[in-house]
């Protein structure tokens, strides 16, 4: 059934499960915002549920009326998922609770939760789950595209420590997702996107950390640094990881003013093992600086974990990014990467690399819906500007120069495509991966209503 809905219709079907913001409320401007800029959408409405009950009944409302549906937590999306054009958004903020039952080894948190709060709250007991470097992106939406971060190398990726979920499916009812309990749908959540319901709690594995020894380590942008920072990476202990960028360098206080718009490699570290060991795991990065010609700044030190944890800042800007795989990176490789750098008329561009392997290799490819597991890279080439229109610009840019550093490697992660592109598809999700996935969007999601993703159509059974 189609039709329009009257926002009393609409707060009649929640029943006081949720608070109904509409164009004309005060708070319906900053309700719909994202965290990212350059998107000028605007929703019919935005729903903010208390508890799964008000989620059920937002699903089923949308389904019932045949509403566009965008779900959002963090609002991280690049081109507003959580804020489409039309859309109902379903906002599960609100549900942000968290418990830690330190018998059974585990949290459980709300939907809505950031993964700086859930850290926060976990750090207090030495604990940690790992997800990425970002503490204002959802854990909600993190975990559904899969977690790569900081700890994945040495605790595996976000999917691999959860447990159960509870799920709000396309029919509006509530389902545990775990091994034991629709295990075909606890699958299909761990690296499928968003694409088989709404997440309203999730229950982790929590592992023992206290002090971690991390911060950025800045080297020269040079061929030889690039390379060399991810052949170290790559044959470092598990205990080591980092976020690498390969940008222009921006007026950071940190850095020398004759630094400000070169290239550098920026390491952003974490060490998790012993403290005392940290400083001859990081020495091979430090020396590879020095034969650049001098390490630019070195931030690296002891502290708690949270900290590494940043969140955006400056201004909301509007980005168009591409995914990438690769099986190495050699200087020739980043040779060219530099050139690309160094040739855009980007405002802001960066190319992203976090070597992968460890922990994430250990499990098997097909175990989850998340299908990559032998790939040692993972990357992210990005543009960015203030307009929507000014960094389309940059598009062609951005996959050209993710193509050359996949060098034939197909794949995709499918939390950092930001635009649903349906040819990114089969490279999100391959071969058998993704026929699974159809086939269970079939059963769960048989009209495809959660479809402001990276869209898997539903396949119905024969």
């Amino acid at each position: 059934m189609t039709s329009t809905p009257t926002p009393a219709a609409l707060r009649a079907a929640l029943d006081g499960t949720a608070t109904v913001l509409t164009p004309e409320a005060d708070a319906f401007e900053a309700a719909h915002q994202i965290r990212l800029g350059g998107v000028d959408a605007v929703p019919v409405a935005v729903v903010r549920p208390t508890d799964t009950t008000g989620v059920a009944r937002t699903v089923r409302f949308a389904a019932e009326h045949g509403l566009e549906l965008a779900v959002r937590s963090g609002g991280h999306s690049a081109l507003g998922r959580g804020r489409q054009h039309g859309a109902l958004v379903l906002d599960v903020r609100g549900l942000d609770s968290i418990r830690i039952d330190h018998g059974a080894g585990t949290a459980t948190a709300g939907g809505g939760i950031t993964a700086g709060a859930y850290t926060a709250a976990t750090a207090e007991h030495r604990l940690v789950t790992p997800f990425g470097d970002t503490g204002t992106v959802g854990v909600a939406g993190i975990t559904l595209g899969g977690g790569v971060g900081f700890l994945s190398r040495r605790l595996g990726m976000t999917i691999d420590s959860l447990r159960a979920a509870q799920v709000v499916t396309a029919d509006g009812e509530v389902r545990l997702a775990s091994p034991d309990s629709y295990p075909d749908l606890f699958w299909g959540i761990r690296g499928g996107g968003g694409n088989l319901g709404v997440v309203t709690e999730l229950t982790f594995d929590v592992h023992e950390l206290g002090t971690v020894v991390g911060g950025p380590l800045i080297l020269p942008g040079t061929p030889a640094s690039v390379a060399g920072t991810v052949s170290l990476l790559r044959a470092a202990p598990r205990e080591l990881a980092a976020i690498v960028m390969v940008m222009v360098a921006p007026p950071m206080p940190f850095l020398p003013a004759e630094v400000h718009g070169r290239l550098i490699t920026m390491v952003n570290l974490c060490w998790s093992g012993d403290v005392d060991e940290a400083e001859a795991a990081v020495a091979p990065l430090r020396a590879l600086g020095d034969q650049e010609g001098g390490v630019l700044a070195d931030l690296v030190a002891p502290g708690p974990y949270p900290g590494l944890l940043v969140g955006p800042e400056g201004p909301p800007l509007a980005m168009r990014y591409r995914s990438f795989f690769a099986d190495d990176l050699d200087e020739a490789s980043a040779a060219e990467l530099l050139a690309a750098l160094e040739s855009s008329t980007a405002m802001m561009r960066a190319v992203q690399l976090r070597v992968l392997g460890g922990a994430i290799a250990d499990v098997p490819a097909d175990a989850t819906a998340f299908a990559h597991r032998d790939a040692a890279i993972t990357g992210v080439v990005a543009a960015a500007e203030r307009t929507s229109a000014a960094v389309a610009e940059h598009t062609g840019w951005a996959t050209a120069l993710a193509d050359r550093l996949r060098a034939g490697r197909p794949g995709a992660y499918v939390n950092f495509v930001p635009d649903g592109d349906p040819a990114l598809l089969a490279d999100a999700y391959p071969g058998a991966t993704g026929r699974r996935l159809a086939a269970l969007k079939g059963t769960y999601d048989p009209h495809n209503l959660f479809r402001g993703n990276l869209n898997v159509e539903p396949v119905q059974a024969p």
